[in-house]
Order: C-alpha cells, then structure tokens, then sequence
C-alpha cells in the first residue's frame, strides 16, 4: 500500500476533496479517489473524509493507494488502419478515441491491444506495457504514429526521436484570428500548480518549442499547420491556449463550450518524416483528415461564404 499525504494549499480552500486530490494525485481520477473513501482510504486531519467535503486551507489529507494489479495484454481485433508495415516497424493512422497502450483506467481497447492482434513479433520490444511504442498520440488526437517491431528498430527510432529528427506535422483547428502568419512559441512545460493532471507553461518546466503557421482563417476560427521540436505531454494543445488561441473542442485547455457541431480535439497528426531504421531511407507518410474534423471545417467554409 503506497501513502500519499498532502497539505491544501490556500488556492485549494473550498475545492470538493475528490476533485482536489483528482487535480494533485497524477493517474488517480475523481471517480477514484471516491472509491478509495468509500474504502476508508482516504482521511481528512486525521478522520474518514467525504468526497463532497469543501476543503479547507492547511488541511491535512491521507490518500492510501492500494499497489496496482499487473495487466497482462490481451491482443484484441480491433479496427487501426494501417498505413506502412514491413518486417521493422508499422506506420498507423489513430482513430479518436483510442489510448496508444494500457495505464490505469485503460486496461483494454488500446492501440496496442490492437497491433499484439496483427503483428507477429518475434521478441519482446521495450516496455511491458508498451511494446514497441517509439512516441504518443493523446487519446482524441488523430493521425500517424509509428511502432516498432523490433528491438533494433526500435532503439533506432527511439534514437532519431531523441535527436529531433524525427518530423511532426500536425493540423490544428484554434479559437480566435491568428494575427500573424508564422511564429513559435518557445515556453516550458511542467505540471499544473493546482491541477496536477494537467500541464501549463512553467518557469521550472521541461524545454518545449512548437512551430506554428497559418494555413487558413475561417472566421472566428483559425487553421494552423504546427511542427514539433520537442515532444512534451499535451505541448501543442497547452503551446495553443497559451498564444490565446485552445484548440477546438479541447475539454482540458479550452473553453468550456465547443462549438455546435465541432468534434472533440480538432488536432490531427497529418505528416510523419523518419529515416527507417533498417535501410536508413528517408519515408514520408500522410493521413487525411478525418471525417468529423474534415465534415466541421467544410461547415465553416460554407458559412463564410
């Protein structure tokens, strides 16, 4: 049993107590934390605690959390369209909605759990629990991702990731007029200060740097082509809302309401550069976008004109 103790924080005073500890606990949800109190895990200043308790600056809260059960992949036949794939590596196009590999609260239905279907590996690949994953997608990110199939491969690619020369394009679809044609913003990264779960630029954070530029307006909307240089948790979506322009329909960054009709994230990875690990040829791959971001922007192209 790990324990976690934690002492609120003046910007936590009147935060519900399942939801402060949700913002400070990474990988524990509300739901969670409510399970664990109706467990008698969670304490407040020494006494069981509710959920629903309005917290109070200085409060002292006791979170036990049980050690996780090993999850063993179980390969399921589920629909990724596959791209590119030879006897090294598997180029995919990620549907929304779908977690690149298990974590908690995602045992099944992953992309992995996908590919252990299809793929015939010959070795174990990296992580227990992440095979062959060279980099990430968030979950209602659409768009390429390359996996490797062997250790080989998967070193190497791993390697081209460290050294940036791995080529990242993704479309993003913001809120406001972007002003400028082209620009950069270069802001570290870290966790929240309050909301832990999530990410915000950071004087102490972690280097980050997204290319942008403007590939179209539409109204009070903007359609930008971004490149990565870094590859941080949520670094376009946070890079975005901190230039003053979230991504469409983005439920952590954004406004609370999307637009009518606008899918959720409207970020797409459309373009995917690397040397393959074998050869060492240069390959480019693209994928269209899909057909509820595409159906939204034709929308706004009708309306503007």
């Amino acid at each position: 049993m790990e324990e976690r103790r934690l002492v609120v924080e003046p910007a936590g005073e009147g935060w519900r107590l399942d939801t402060y500890l949700a913002g400070h606990l990474p990988g524990v949800s509300r739901s969670r934390v409510q399970d664990l109190a109706r467990q008698g895990l969670v304490r407040r200043n020494g006494g069981p605690a509710k959920p629903s308790a309005r917290l109070v600056a200085g409060d002292r809260l006791e979170v036990g959390l049980p050690e996780p059960q090993l999850v063993d992949l179980v390969p399921e036949d589920l629909p990724v369209p596959i791209c590119y794939e030879d006897a090294d590596l598997v180029v995919v196009n990620k549907p929304r909605g779908m977690v690149v590999h298990p974590a908690p609260g995602h045992r099944g239905g992953t992309l992995v759990n996908a590919l252990l279907s299809r793929l015939q590996l010959t070795e174990p690949v990296g992580d227990r629990l992440r095979p062959g994953v060279v980099h990430r997608l968030d979950k209602d990110t659409t768009g390429l991702l390359v996996v490797a199939k062997n250790t080989r491969s998967l070193h190497r690619l791993a390697g081209q990731l460290a050294q940036r020369s791995i080529s990242r394009v993704y479309l993003a679809l913001v809120h406001g007029g972007v002003r400028e044609g082209r620009g950069v913003v270069d802001a570290p990264l870290g966790r929240h200060p309050v909301r832990r779960q999530l990410r915000a630029v950071v004087a102490d954070g972690r280097p980050a740097r997204t290319y942008w530029e403007v590939r179209e307006r539409l109204g009070a909307y903007t359609l930008l082509e971004c490149r990565l240089d870094t590859g941080r948790t949520h670094q376009i979506r946070v890079h975005l809302a901190h230039l003053g322009h979230p991504v469409v329909g983005d439920p952590l960054y954004g406004p609370r309401r999307a637009p009518a009709g606008a899918p959720v994230l409207c970020l797409h990875a459309c373009r995917l550069t690397f040397r393959h690990p074998g050869s060492g040829e240069e390959m480019t791959f693209t994928a269209p976008l899909p057909a509820d971001f595409a159906a939204f922007l034709e929308e706004l192209h009708r309306q503007a004109r």
